[in-house]
């Protein structure tokens, strides 16, 4: 076993240790509208219970806010006569998330470092007797930590995101979330900065460096690619079926942090018949992670000259170029898929290539409302420090709210209600002011995926369904009902 096969092992251990916690889990919530959505006026709220076998004789305690930040309400319940509601206001759009605990009791909180490292090396020990074969590995790297990245915290290298507030259980509901606003402007010279631009990547020569790797994946053909873009390169794994073609594209945009591509992730995709393009985030190649600074989201964040996503969107906009030359693409469908930050990415380049492409799948894509928590809601990753009036404005100009207005492909994007890292108002807020068909899927219970990924079924079989319609020729129609209040 590698030290990536650990890696995989120790998120398997962590996926049990969470299971066992849900295990444990005593309430039961069933919300008044299944899909979480709700218009002004309506009755918001989930019903309590037991969960079956158990018997529960604490009292609750819940907070309600908006967006994630204001605090709108509070309350108590028991279940001495069999279950209770929780009912919260329904008098403007928002993001409602409910936070429930023992009353009386310190919701569950992050370990401190010492905590953590006890827990680790017990893990350690106890996988080490379970498996004696486990113990070699565990003794090559001793600092290795099971249950995160340093213990008890969040890894380096996935961005600024906050340690999670934990809590027994969070509940979310949208409210009339079509009436979600923008909490700044866009800029006046937005359409003109980002043309000027364009115009400038136009200019500057693909010139494609190919080359060949092996596979285990049959009947795929796999490619490190570099390519010229403004001011930086493109670097990314090219994945093609091996019959004669042609194939409809994907190009994958991935999510933050700095890591190394698998190739899979590309030839899995290939295997069903894609001309799959998975392009790296940064200007490094695929497989290393060097070169990178840990903090890049922060990087030149005072100017829209030298903000780093600058050059990440136009390299975005230059996977997309070149794909559409390669004589393998059958010159009609072209898809853009990603999750996180990779959303992000998706909603920006079909923003900058209207006519371009076939429609935009993603989930949870961060990058929306980069000036909330200037007007009293929490803001996504990148987290951007906006108290610096010029972070504030800059940020304005890679914010996916502002790109939305210029998307006409049909697109789907999955909500997490509870989401803490690509927080739902943001994300609706963008949804509701895309130009073209569109789709929402509501996943009340879910936070980010990396936190809640037995919560996003919903995302993971529509998705496919949507792909699997655009592989064999057919056109993704979004449905708009998805994104309606229930009656």
């Amino acid at each position: 076993m590698n030290h990536a096969a650990l890696r995989n092992f120790s998120c398997l251990i962590a996926g049990l240790l969470m299971a066992c916690a849900a295990g444990a889990q005593q309430l039961n919530f069933t919300p008044f509208h299944a899909n979480g959505i709700y218009a002004l006026g309506d009755k918001v709220g989930w019903t309590v219970a037991p969960a079956p076998g158990t018997k529960p004789t604490t009292t609750f305690s819940y907070t309600v806010k908006t967006n994630q930040t204001v605090v709108i309400g509070s309350g108590s319940f028991d279940l001495s006569s069999g279950s209770a509601t929780i009912t919260v206001p329904a008098d403007q759009p928002a993001m409602v998330q409910v936070y429930v605990d023992a009353a009386g009791a310190p919701p569950p909180g992050q370990p401190s470092p010492a905590e953590a490292d006890q827990v680790n090396d017990n893990l350690k020990a106890l996988l080490a007797k379970s498996d004696p074969a486990l113990r070699t590995i565990l003794d090559k790297y001793p600092s290795y930590c099971l249950i995160g990245a340093p213990c008890g915290t969040e890894a380096p290298d996935l961005g600024p995101s906050p340690p999670r507030e934990l809590h027994l259980a969070v509940l979310g509901a949208a409210v009339d979330p079509t009436g979600l606003q923008p909490t700044a402007p866009r800029p006046a010279d937005f359409d003109a900065f980002w043309a000027a631009k364009l115009a400038a990547l136009k200019k500057v020569p693909i010139n494609p460096v190919l080359t060949s790797l092996p596979t285990a994946q049959p009947g795929v053909k796999l490619y490190m690619v570099q390519l010229d873009s403004l001011g930086s390169h493109v670097h990314g794994y090219l994945a093609l079926p091996s019959g004669k073609g042609p194939f409809p594209a994907m190009i994958i945009y991935q999510w933050a942090g700095v890591y190394k591509l698998q190739t899979e992730w590309a030839t899995n995709r290939a295997a069903e018949g894609w001309l799959v393009f998975d392009v790296d985030s940064h200007d490094v190649t695929p497989d290393q992670t060097g070169g990178v600074p840990k903090d890049y989201y922060e990087v030149g964040n005072t100017s829209r000259e030298t903000s780093y996503f600058l050059n990440m969107y136009l390299r975005d906009t230059r996977a997309l170029d070149f794909v559409t030359t390669l004589p393998h693409w059958n010159k009609k469908t072209v898809v853009f898929t990603g999750t996180s930050m990779g959303g992000q990415q998706s909603l920006v380049t079909a923003a900058l290539n209207p006519g371009r492409v076939s429609a935009v799948v993603v989930n949870v894509p961060s990058g929306a409302d980069s000036n909330a928590e200037l007007h009293g809601r929490k803001a996504a990753y990148p987290n951007w420090a906006v108290s610096d009036p010029r972070v504030a404005e800059t940020a304005l100009y890679f914010d996916t709210v502002n790109f939305a207005p210029r998307i006409k492909a049909p697109t789907m994007i999955a909500v997490g209600f509870i989401d803490t890292i690509a927080c739902p108002a943001g994300d609706w807020t963008a949804f509701d002011r895309i130009a073209g068909p569109k789709e929402i899927v509501p996943m009340p219970e879910s936070d980010h995926n990396n936190y809640t990924p037995d919560k996003e079924g919903a995302f993971f079989q529509r998705s496919e369904e949507v792909l699997a319609t655009l592989l064999h020729g057919g056109r993704f129609n979004p449905n708009p009902a998805a994104s309606l209040p229930q009656p």
